[in-house]
Order: structure tokens, then C-alpha cells, then sequence
């Protein structure tokens, strides 16, 4: 039985379109061919920091954020930037009686502006918050703490094969890919996405294939 669902933030509820095509224009670098270098570092299992490295090799993401805000252009995402399923997909699962929670790699910026938001959700964790990064244990050790302390009853909701279905996986949770997004399309290791519990393309699939596993007994 699923208790408790837990989404990644960046590609899964949160459209980072917008947020790419600042940092290309933060650079002075034409938007398709940041998009080029984007696809081609996550092709070869780079940290996406990578990207911005091509362009400017001493890229520091910690000092580049705060020049941003200096600059009066921060770093930033709002309501419009959520995928339009993210929403729904939230409210239907907590009116099922699941614990709904996020927990992704986000900076501090990220908790709360999400909180702002005021998405329907138990539980916000970052990176940032918790002091430890995916794809590391730890992190998903503290989703699994969030979440009731099962592993087994916990849904890990993410697009990235590499930084949250492996993971999740190996700490005991069921895991949901979903298709989209930059590592969602160009990642797809298929030892790792058949062990999924769920492979979708859209938020909206998600409820009712809950519903059924629980209605099934698991």
C-alpha cells in the first residue's frame, strides 16, 4: 500500500523552461544553443554546472545567484512556472487520504518561495533545508523520516532516472518516472525504469494508478 507520495520539484511540478532561458540570457548566449550544450552534458552524465562552465569556465552557481540578485534579476519561479497537472495531481491524491510532500534539490531561495505557493502538501524539504543533496542516501533517508518512516509505503515522484528513481529505490521506497523535461527525455536507462513502480507522461495519469495499486492491496 502507498501512505505517502513525495514529488521531485525541478521538471516533475516545476516547468523550468523559463528558469533555463534566463540563465542563457544571464550569460549573453543564445537561448537554442544553451539548449544544445544543456542536452549534450546531461547525454554524458555531467552535472548540468557543466553547462554553464561552457560558457564561462569559473561559472561559481553560489556567487553567479547573488550577482542575479544583486543585479535585480534573481533567480526565481512563480505560480506560472508549475506545470498546469501539478496541482491537481496534488489536491487529488491528499482528497485520497495520502501524505503529500515535495523534497527536491533546490537552493534557499527555493522553500519559500515554494510555501508562498501554498500548494496542498504536507511536508516541503530542500536540499538547501535538509543540508544534504540527491542522488546521495541521506536525503532520501530524510523523505523516508518525512514520510512515516516506511520506505515501503512511500511514492518517490521524479523525472531524472540517475538523481531520484535509483536512489529512491535503493533505500526501500517505490519510485514513479515521469517523461519530461530535459533528463526526462534524453535519460531513460531502461535497467532502472522497468523497476519503476509507474512510468507516466502526465501528473494527471498519477492519482488513479494509485488509487488502483491501493485498491488492490498494494
Amino acid at each position: 500500500m502507498i501512505s505517502a507520495v513525495f514529488f521531485d520539484v525541478g521538471g516533475t511540478i516545476l516547468d523550468e523552461s523559463r528558469e533555463f532561458a534566463d540563465w542563457a540570457d544571464w550569460l549573453g548566449v543564445p537561448r537554442h544553443t544553451f539548449s544544445a550544450v544543456f542536452g549534450t552534458v546531461i547525454a554524458r552524465g555531467l552535472d548540468y554546472q557543466e553547462v554553464f562552465r561552457v560558457f564561462r569556465p569559473d561559472f561559481d552557481l553560489t556567487t553567479e545567484l547573488a550577482r542575479r540578485e544583486a543585479a535585480g534579476r534573481p533567480e526565481s519561479f512563480a505560480e506560472e512556472d508549475l506545470y498546469p497537472d501539478a496541482r491537481e495531481c496534488l489536491t487529488s491524491l491528499k482528497d485520497q487520504g495520502l501524505f503529500v510532500g515535495l523534497a527536491g534539490n533546490q537552493p534557499a531561495h527555493a522553500e519559500a518561495t515554494l510555501r508562498g505557493l501554498d500548494l496542498p502538501v504536507d511536508v516541503i524539504g530542500t536540499s538547501h533545508g535538509w543540508g544534504v543533496a540527491k542522488p546521495a542516501s541521506a536525503f532520501f533517508e530524510r523523505v523516508v523520516d518525512a514520510g512515516g518512516g516506511v520506505a515501503s509505503s512511500i511514492l518517490y515522484v521524479g523525472d531524472r532516472p540517475d538523481n531520484d528513481v535509483r536512489p529512491a529505490l535503493e533505500v526501500g521506497m517505490k519510485a514513479c518516472l515521469i517523461r519530461r523535461g530535459p533528463w526526462g527525455y534524453i535519460l531513460d536507462p531502461s535497467e532502472v525504469a522497468e523497476r519503476c513502480l509507474f512510468r507516466i507522461d502526465s501528473l494527471v495519469e498519477l492519482p488513479s494508478l494509485v488509487a488502483t495499486h491501493n485498491a488492490v492491496g498494494g
